[in-house]
């Protein structure tokens, strides 16, 4: 077997810096205590895990991106719980990443997809390239902010549901470590599906002619028309839209690199 692929996870905020406080919960208790909960979960999975922290202790977001670059880990984990200037007026999980596209990118939906799975509302995958521990870190690198400290219901279900919530992010890590090492995805829109090859290059010329990137695709005893082959899913996403919208029925394919 090839060398345990490793991670470093960071339980956010910790020492003297308690991270969001509502009703006397701190931010910096649950963070370590899922932190430790995913870590024991992906070493009993064979990877080769390491922390930030295991106390409660203070570290500068800039250290703990040091502590992950000196690890030479290949992904970087930080657990948070995320928490609203209102207390109450949200709810759900987010992942927070530098920015779309790549490892970061799917392991973050993978992560978000396993909680949602769980009973999490998924308020999505966002852009933060502000956060040091993001910016700073040379290995894909995900923030989970899970559910909301300040609101009573998301505190009810972290609690109620803890194991569960450390083996949804935990399984979605290792489902994205999984997508990695079988190669990348491509996603292509396809458009139709032919017996006759004749009407399928009909229609390949005629999107080829409104500039659209098409080729057919030969399987199963169909001529299949699509359309591009992104490696970032928001930039297939955006050429089903503009497809749909000039009438093309359409549905989005995900293919790995043979």
């Amino acid at each position: 077997m090839a060398d345990k692929v490793s991670i470093v996870i960071d339980a956010g905020h910790g020492g003297q810096d308690p991270g969001a406080v509502f009703q006397g919960r701190e931010e910096k208790t649950d963070t370590l205590r899922l932190a430790l909960a995913v870590g024991q979960i992906l070493t009993e999975n064979g990877m080769d895990v390491s922390y930030t922290r295991v106390t409660d202790r203070y570290h500068t977001p800039g250290e703990k991106a040091e502590m992950a670059n000196y690890q030479d880990s290949d992904y970087f984990l930080s657990i948070h719980r995320n928490a609203m200037p209102v207390p109450g007026t949200a709810s759900g999980i987010q992942t927070l990443i530098y920015d779309n596209g790549g490892a970061a990118q799917l392991m973050a939906s993978e992560i978000n997809k396993k909680l949602t799975e769980m009973g999490w509302k998924d308020l999505g995958v966002m852009e933060r390239p502000g956060l040091i521990v993001l910016r700073k870190t040379k290995m894909p690198a995900v923030l989970v902010e899970a559910g909301f400290l300040d609101h009573e219901q998301d505190n009810r279900f972290f609690d109620q549901n803890f194991q569960k919530v450390a083996q949804a992010i935990a399984d979605g890590i290792l489902e994205a470590v999984k997508l990695e090492a079988d190669g990348p995805a491509y996603y292509q829109i396809q458009v139709g599906a032919y017996k006759n090859r004749q009407e399928a290059e009909r229609l390949a010329e005629q999107l080829k002619e409104e500039e659209y990137p098409a080729f057919l695709v030969a399987e199963d005893g169909w001529f299949k028309v699509r359309v591009g082959a992104y490696l970032n899913l928001d930039h297939a996403a955006w050429m089903e839209k503009t497809l749909r919208a000039a009438g093309y029925p359409t549905f989005m394919v995900k293919e790995r690199e043979k």
